[in-house]
């Protein structure tokens, strides 16, 4: 089963809560899990909670290694096929939407970019903006121009590069097609109240900052133009110590940034005719709803 929903609503504790009753092993679907260094700005599982579930896809590769939804894909099917030897269920959980969809629809084997062209994009982004960025993708590839989130820098930039580095227009590589699992997908989405969720959402900033969050991303500011830190909690601390604004300031932009983040997952989700939402205190009715899908007495 497939256990998606906003950062911040408690898909951790649920998917532990299933897992036990189900008796199985979690595999994380989060794009900044997987990065060993990165622990409180992403709020991975605890030691605690991997004791009690084994998860899998944490800590597995390095703030700078390079890895994509492509490569999340292979990783997890190998992965699933030795697990689904001794399991019946598994649960993949996470907030990243391209991840999930990597596993449940597939992705198309796009290059490797190189990392020289991956900084000459980079470097056009910081000295000109995103905007410059755009005028490139339009003029190389006007057709994903039109489909693309233009605010979505990642996206744009990903593209970009994709037509740079192949010579061909990003849109063309893409087959938008679904590929067949060789497992059944029982999709369950996490949601709440918006205050509610905006009201957890602030509290575990404050939890974060209150464990060591500054202190972490102290260790990493030397490198804070790596892609991997590009992320909420961690970008906002970096400009605070380049001068933008002090320490308090960057506090409330995490918070405010992790709600927008929050609303976009949930737009993202919520396209998914299959999912099927649930609040995540209502574990018995995900219980019921997952056996009844499964044909579980």
């Amino acid at each position: 089963m497939v256990l998606v929903g906003p950062t911040g609503i408690g898909k951790t504790d649920t998917s532990i809560k299933l897992a036990q009753h189900l008796n199985t092993e979690i595999i994380s679907a989060d794009s900044r899990q997987i990065y060993k260094e990165l622990k409180i700005g992403t709020a991975a599982p605890t030691e605690e909670q991997t004791s009690i579930v084994p998860h899998h896809m944490v800590a597995t590769h390095s703030i700078h290694d390079y890895y994509n939804a492509w490569e999340f894909e292979q990783d997890v099917i190998k992965l699933s096929a030795k697990l689904f030897e001794g399991k019946d269920q598994l649960i993949l959980t996470g907030g990243s939407m391209m991840y999930v969809d990597a596993v449940c629809k597939g992705i198309d084997d796009l290059p490797t970019i190189d990392p020289e062209l991956r900084q000459e994009v980079m470097d056009l982004h910081e000295k000109q903006g995103l905007e410059a960025i755009r005028r490139q993708l339009k003029m190389l590839d006007p057709v994903f121009y039109d489909q693309v989130d233009l605010k979505n820098h990642k996206r744009v930039m990903h593209a970009l590069e994709v037509c740079l580095m192949t010579g061909k227009p990003y849109s063309s590589l893409r087959t938008n097609s679904a590929r067949k699992r060789p497992f059944n997908i029982i999709k369950v989405g996490l949601d709440m109240d918006r205050e509610e969720l905006y009201t957890r959402i602030n509290k575990r900033v404050d939890i974060m900052v209150e464990d060591g969050l500054f202190n972490e991303a102290k260790e990493f500011y030397k490198n804070k133009k790596l892609n991997a830190l590009n992320t909420v909690g961690y970008k906002e601390i970096f400009a605070h110590w380049d001068g933008e604004y002090d320490a308090q300031t960057a506090i409330e932009l995490i918070k405010r940034n992790s709600r927008r983040y929050a609303k976009r997952q949930l737009s993202w989700f919520r396209r998914d005719k299959e999912m099927q939402w649930f609040h995540p205190t209502d574990v018995t009715e995900i219980i019921k709803f997952v056996e009844l899908q499964c044909n579980i007495n």
